[in-house]
């Protein structure tokens, strides 16, 4: 069931990073069924280009362009050229991320590195990149965060200091472009379904029992979850709503919420 009325983005310019897979191309799909046109930017040429193709054989207006959201010229170009397309751009979603599981004592310093330049700096870029090209007074920026960025997890240093970065960028951007009638947020999304990203944390069948098991709602999300809260955040619904990180996670954030955690501890009448 939608709640948002019929076109809700009608005339509406997105630019999304990382939009070739997983939730931000699930964002795309969903902003784009509700009337937005959109600059879809991702680092591989050839998944950018057949994600874009896929949105416009299903009579979207979308254009694919390959962009390193780690280089900010290229975050720039890909920007001015949406701008061009379209006209200013009302919403930008910075989605790009990267992550895999290893021990701080086996990590190298160029792991630690890449999933930081991607992540943070990435998000940096983007965001920045946009502010000329924004339509102002109105624009809504978004970026994907996860609970890493609050919650500190084993085998997860890397993602745990680049997601806490965003986390305060959201926040101080929310403050300096505030006045320009810019709203600066954040999602926080918990385990998704059928993502790259759970199945390099939850790779087996039995590492997704026990993390489902550990959730309060005992279920993954989906990517439309994602996309829903992208929307509202986009929308005049949100229009007072800045400087936040919204979590969608299923109560990640609370916990482990598994009987065990608590010892099976019964209370009997």
């Amino acid at each position: 069931m939608d709640l948002f009325r019929e076109n809700a983005l009608a005339g509406k310019v997105v630019f999304i990073a990382g939009a070739s897979s997983g939730i931000n191309l699930g964002i795309a799909r969903h902003f784009a069924s509700h009337g937005a046109r959109l600059g879809m930017v991702s680092r591989n040429p050839d998944k950018i280009a057949a994600a874009a193709a896929s949105l416009s054989a299903e009579g979207f207006e979308a254009i694919g362009m390959a962009a390193d959201v780690r280089e900010f010229a290229a975050v720039d170009a890909a920007l001015r050229q949406t701008r061009e397309r379209f006209g200013p751009i009302d919403i930008v979603i910075s989605g790009a991320a990267g992550n895999f599981l290893a021990p701080a004592a086996q990590m190298s310093a160029n792991g630690f590195k890449t999933v930081v330049d991607i992540d943070l700096i990435g998000t940096f870029n983007v965001l920045r990149a946009s502010y000329p090209y924004l339509n102002k007074p109105g624009a809504s920026l978004i970026s994907i965060t996860a609970p890493q960025g609050t919650n500190p997890m084993m085998y997860q240093s890397h993602v745990c200091a680049a997601k806490a970065g965003i986390n305060m960028l959201t926040k101080c951007l929310a403050m300096e472009w505030g006045a320009d009638g810019i709203r600066v947020n954040a999602i926080s999304p918990g385990p998704v379904a059928d993502t790259e990203g759970m199945r390099r944390l939850a790779p087996s069948p039995e590492s997704e029992a026990a993390l489902r098991a550990r959730l309060a709602l005992r279920d993954y999300g989906t990517k439309k979850d994602i996309a829903d809260t992208a929307l509202f955040l986009a929308s005049g619904n949100a229009r007072y709503i800045t400087g936040t990180i919204l979590e969608c996670d299923g109560g990640c954030k609370l916990g482990d919420a598994s009987p065990m955690a608590a010892g099976e501890y019964v209370i009997r009448a």
